[in-house]
C-alpha cells in the first residue's frame, strides 16, 4: 500500500524499542503488541534501528533482521523508516536490506566517527542512497556544529525529504530552515518534551519513545501543536515530564531503559537493554516509574 511519506513525516516517528529473548538474542516477535497497539492510537510512522533501538549495541546482522521483522509486522499498515548507519560498507548493507525488506524510507544516523567531515557525510548519503535503490532519506543531526552551509549541503542530496533534529537549539534550527529547500520537512528530535520549541520555529512532527508505552499521549500532544494549542500541549506534556526524567538520567543512560522498564511493569517483557546502557533502573528509579505509570492510569 502507498503511503504519503510527507505527511508521514509531519506526524510522529515511533521509535522502537529492540525486544531480546532470556538468551540475549533480538526477539523482535515480541514488538508484535506494541506495534499493534501504537499503530490502533494512530502512529504514523514506526521506526526500526533508532537510538531508543539500540542501534548501537546491535550487530549489523541483527540490525538487518530487525528491519525485515519490523516491515513484516507492520504489513503495510503505516511507512516504516529504516535507520540506517556504522561504517559505509555496513551501512550499504543495511540500507540495501531495508529498501528489500519494504521499509518507506531511510533514517541516517549522522556518522559518530572522531574524524568526520561534513563532505564527506555527503560522500557517505550518497552512498546509502544508492545502495538502497534510492530510497527517500531523514537525515538524523545530532551535532549541529557542523555549521548551517554543510547542513545545507546535506539537505540538497537527492532523496533527502526530511531532517531529525536532535540538538537543543531551536535557534539554529530556524537558521538551518532558512537556508534549505522548503520542501524539506524538519522534525523535532528530541520528543515530546522539545517538540513545542521546535514547532514555534518551523518544525513538524516529532520524534518519541513513549510511544512504545503510551501511544494515545503522544497522538494527542501532537494533535495539540498541529493545532497550534500550545497550552494543551504542555499541559500534556508536563503530565508525562516524570518519564522523560528517569530516561534522562546517567547521562541519558537509562533512556532505554526506562521504556524497557515501563513495558515489563505493562506485562510486555523486551529483555532488559545491553551494555553500556544502564539496566536494571535502581530502586528509586524504578519506583518514580512505578509512580508515574500509576498517576497515569496505565497500571
Amino acid at each position: 500500500m502507498p503511503h504519503d511519506l510527507d505527511t508521514a513525516l509531519t506526524g510522529i516517528s515511533g521509535i522502537l524499542v529492540t525486544p531480546y529473548g532470556p538468551d540475549g538474542d533480538i526477539a523482535p516477535q515480541k514488538l508484535t503488541p506494541v506495534i499493534d497497539k501504537a499503530l490502533a492510537a494512530g502512529l504514523h510512522m514506526p521506526v526500526v534501528n533508532g537510538n531508543t533501538g539500540e542501534f548501537y549495541a546491535l550487530t549489523t546482522d541483527e540490525a538487518c533482521t530487525m528491519a525485515r521483522e519490523v516491515t513484516a509486522m507492520v504489513d503495510g499498515r503505516a511507512p516504516v523508516l529504516a535507520g540506517i548507519g556504522r561504517g559505509l560498507r555496513d551501512a550499504c548493507k543495511l540500507a540495501k536490506v531495508s529498501a528489500e525488506a519494504g521499509a518507506t524510507a531511510l533514517m541516517i544516523h549522522q556518522p559518530p566517527d572522531p574524524f568526520v567531515s561534513p563532505r564527506g557525510t555527503v560522500d557517505y548519503v550518497k552512498a546509502i542512497s544508492g545502495a538502497s535503490g534510492g530510497l527517500p532519506i531523514m537525515l538524523y543531526l545530532r551535532n549541529d556544529a557542523i555549521g548551517t552551509s554543510a547542513i545545507a549541503d546535506l539537505c540538497a542530496v537527492p532523496g533527502v525529504k526530511g531532517v531529525k533534529w536532535a540538538t537543543p537549539n531551536p535557534q539554529k534550527l530556524a537558521a538551518a530552515i532558512s537556508a534549505c529547500d522548503p520542501s524539506i520537512v524538519w522534525v523535532g528530535g528530541l520528543a515530546e518534551v522539545w517538540a513545542p520549541a521546535f514547532y514555534a520555529v518551523g518544525a513538524r512532527g516529532f520524534t518519541s519513545g513513549l510511544i512504545n508505552v503510551w501511544p494515545e499521549r503522544s497522538l494527542a500532544i501532537h494533535t495539540a501543536l498541529e493545532a497550534s494549542d500550545y497550552k494543551k500541549a504542555n499541559a500534556l506534556i508536563a503530565e508525562m515530564q516524570a518519564f522523560e526524567d528517569i530516561r534522562a538520567e546517567e547521562m541519558n543512560g537509562t533512556n532505554v531503559t526506562g521504556v524497557k522498564a515501563a513495558l515489563q511493569e505493562l506485562g510486555i517483557d523486551c529483555g532488559p537493554t545491553r551494555a553500556p546502557s544502564a539496566w536494571p533502573l535502581t530502586e528509586p528509579q524504578q519506583t518514580k516509574l512505578r509512580d508515574f505509570l500509576r498517576r497515569s492510569n496505565l497500571i
